[in-house]
C-alpha cells in the first residue's frame, strides 16, 4: 500500500507530459500499488480563477479516481477574496489540505500575506503543502523564470505556528538534512521524498530526520512514478521506516486534519 502525497492533475503549462489525462494517470497509479494520491492542479499555478480550478479538480477526482484521488486545493493569497477560496476548500469541498506555490504567486514566506494564510489554515487545522520548486531553473521558459522559494524565513514561521502541519514539497536542494531535522524538531514539519536525488539519498535522510516526518511523494506525472519507488530499492531503510514513509505517516496526517 502506498499513499502518494504529491500528484498533479491537468496540464503542465509548457509541454505535454505522459499520463497527463486523469484516466491514464489513475491507471498508472493503480498498477504501481498507489491506493491514495493527494492531487493538486497544474492550473493552480497561473490561473487567476482559483475557485474554478479547485472545483474542476474536485470533479475530476470524483469522476476518474473516486477513493484514490484526494483533491488538494490551491490558494493564492495575492488574489482578492482568497479567504473565500480557502473557506470553500475546507467547508464546501471538505479538503484536508491545501497546496501553496509562493514563487509562482509572487509572495515570500516572510510576507504578511503568507502569515495571514498560514494562520487561517492553522485555525482550520488544515495540512499545508508548501511547494519549493516546480521545474529545474536551468530548463525553464525564458519568459517565465521562477526561482526556488527562499526558505530562510521557515524557522520563524514554524516557531509562529508550531502546531501547523506543514509538508515541504519538491525540495530542490533548498533544505539539507541537518536543517530539516531541526525544523522537524521545532514543529509539525514533514518532507516528501520526490526530490531526494543521488544514490542512497533516502537512506541518508532517514539517518538524520525522524522517519515519522517523511512522506512518499512522486511528483507524478511531471516525474516518472517509478523514480520514487526505486528510492526504496537503492536505500536500506528497514521495514518499519518504509511502511511509515509509504503510507502510515500520511494516514496520520489525514486523520489529524479530520479530527
Amino acid at each position: 500500500m502506498i499513499i502518494d502525497v504529491n500528484v498533479y492533475l491537468s496540464r503542465w503549462p509548457f509541454r505535454r507530459l505522459p499520463h497527463d489525462n486523469p484516466t491514464s494517470l489513475v491507471r498508472k497509479l493503480s498498477q504501481r500499488g498507489v491506493r491514495q494520491a493527494w492531487a493538486g492542479s497544474f492550473d493552480g499555478l497561473l490561473h487567476k480563477d482559483i475557485s474554478s480550478v479547485n472545483s474542476r479538480l474536485v470533479a475530476d477526482c470524483k469522476e476518474h479516481g473516486e477513493g484514490l484521488l484526494v483533491p488538494v486545493g490551491s490558494v493564492n493569497p495575492t488574489l482578492p477574496d482568497w479567504q473565500e477560496d480557502l473557506r470553500r476548500c475546507h467547508e464546501v469541498h471538505q479538503m484536508h489540505a491545501i497546496r501553496l506555490h509562493p514563487n509562482y504567486h509572487g509572495y515570500t514566506l516572510d510576507s504578511e500575506q503568507c502569515s495571514q494564510l498560514l494562520k487561517e489554515a492553522h485555525d482550520r487545522e488544515l495540512v499545508v503543502q508548501l511547494v519549493l520548486s516546480m521545474e529545474d531553473p536551468r530548463v525553464q521558459h525564458p519568459l517565465l523564470q521562477v526561482p526556488v522559494v527562499d526558505t530562510k524565513p521557515l524557522e520563524t514561521l514554524v516557531k509562529q505556528y508550531p502546531d501547523l502541519r506543514l509538508v515541504i514539497m519538491n525540495n530542490y536542494g533548498a533544505i539539507k538534512e541537518s536543517r530539516a531535522a531541526q525544523l522537524a524538531e521545532s514543529g509539525q514539519v514533514y518532507f516528501e521524498i520526490s526530490h531526494f536525488e543521488n544514490v542512497g539519498a533516502l537512506e541518508k535522510w532517514v539517518t538524520t530526520v525522524p522517519h515519522e516526518r517523511l512522506l512518499f511523494g512522486s511528483y507524478f506525472p511531471f516525474f516518472n512514478l517509478e523514480a520514487a519507488l526505486l528510492k526504496f530499492q537503492e536505500s536500506q531503510v528497514g521495514g518499519l521506516a518504509t511502511s511509515a514513509i509509504q503510507y502510515s505517516n500520511a494516514q496520520s496526517l489525514t486523520a489529524a486534519a479530520k479530527n
